[in-house]
């Protein structure tokens, strides 16, 4: 059993520690920094830089060393003057660093620590290792989005400065756009709402994230448990389908502690995927012997589109009639 630590919320006046243990800022421009940058100072909020997250020194995965990365962590977590650890962005190489982490530094000073894609990878460990609650949620970079913003930028505070329970609902509307390249000329598509695949209740703790990067933590001690009452929540990038999908999916299923999972929450699929709801049903179909009565929600806004949720990895979902709501 997790003995779970709620890290502290956040208040104006606050530090917070930009970090990149996946991709590094050499990716990320210098107009997005210093929007994101200004968002964060709208919310009362002081922004710093890992001494290794703008290392110039990147390798061909577009990252810095192991060790450098690994001491950006440590070092964002023993700084008392820091009070939140976001991640710059996602990329492909977290699980690297697993196994050179010392756990019991953030479990002797926890904070928030925020971030998704390729950092479920660290969400995931340091939950497991320390029961610190972690944060699936924007990257420092994804507030340097010029338009369709608000919707993520009110989640994110609502979860990280009132930490009260949220009571999700739809976006009005998403955008996949590679926004990153061009944040003038942008598309957006009316919100259709949440897909019930299966309706009914159940609640229970927040397990999850980038479904390929979680697969990477089977077998592995960084892995949480499915412990009694877990809502899985679960999404993908735009070079998935639904036969990828669904087998990676399935490789969750055949874990002997899948019986303790009560619901699952799918987030947006991006349009390159082709996922659609037909598939997504008929997938759960042919789930019925592992899922039957589960609520399974998807079409939710959290993945690689925007805007973005932000969801208490470790926190309690409640989920009732296509009521959604979050809480710690």
């Amino acid at each position: 059993m997790i003995n779970k630590i709620i890290p502290q919320k956040l208040q104006k006046g606050d530090e917070i520690r930009v970090i990149a243990p996946a991709s590094g800022v050499k990716i990320i421009s210098k107009e997005c920094r210093q929007l994101a940058s200004e968002r964060f100072a709208q919310m009362g909020l002081k922004v710093s830089y890992g001494k290794n997250a703008v290392d110039e020194n990147w390798d061909e995965g577009g990252s810095t060393s192991v060790e450098n990365r690994v001491a950006d962590i440590h070092e964002a977590f023993l700084d008392k003057n820091v009070k939140a650890v976001f991640t710059m962005i996602g990329g492909n190489n977290s699980n690297q660093l697993l196994d050179f982490i010392d756990f019991d530094i953030i479990r002797n000073n926890p904070k928030i620590f925020c971030g998704f894609s390729d950092i479920t990878a660290l969400l995931n460990a340091i939950y497991a290792k320390t029961g610190l609650v972690t944060f699936s949620g924007p990257h420092f970079s994804s507030c340097g989005m010029l338009k369709g913003i608000d919707y993520t930028l009110q989640n994110l505070q609502k979860m990280l400065f009132e930490m009260k329970e949220n009571q999700i609902v739809p976006s009005a509307e998403w955008s996949d756009d590679p926004w990153f390249l061009d944040q003038e000329n942008r598309q957006f598509i009316k919100n259709e709402g949440w897909w019930i695949l299966q309706n009914g209740k159940a609640s229970g703790t927040l397990i999850g994230g980038n479904l390929g990067t979680f697969d990477l933590l089977l077998g592995t001690p960084y892995r949480p448990a499915f412990e009694k009452d877990t809502v899985l929540f679960v999404e993908d990038t735009g070079d998935t389908n639904i036969a990828v999908f669904t087998r990676d999916l399935q490789a969750l299923l055949q874990q002997p502690d899948f019986r303790n999972v009560k619901a699952i929450l799918i987030g947006r699929f991006q349009k390159n995927s082709k996922v659609t709801r037909e598939q997504l049903e008929f997938m759960v179909k042919r789930f019925a012997p592992y899922v039957k009565d589960l609520p399974i929600t998807a079409n939710l806004d959290f993945g690689h589109s925007t805007p973005l949720l932000t969801i208490p990895l470790g926190g309690t979902a409640e989920i009732e009639n296509g009521n959604i709501k979050f809480s710690l």
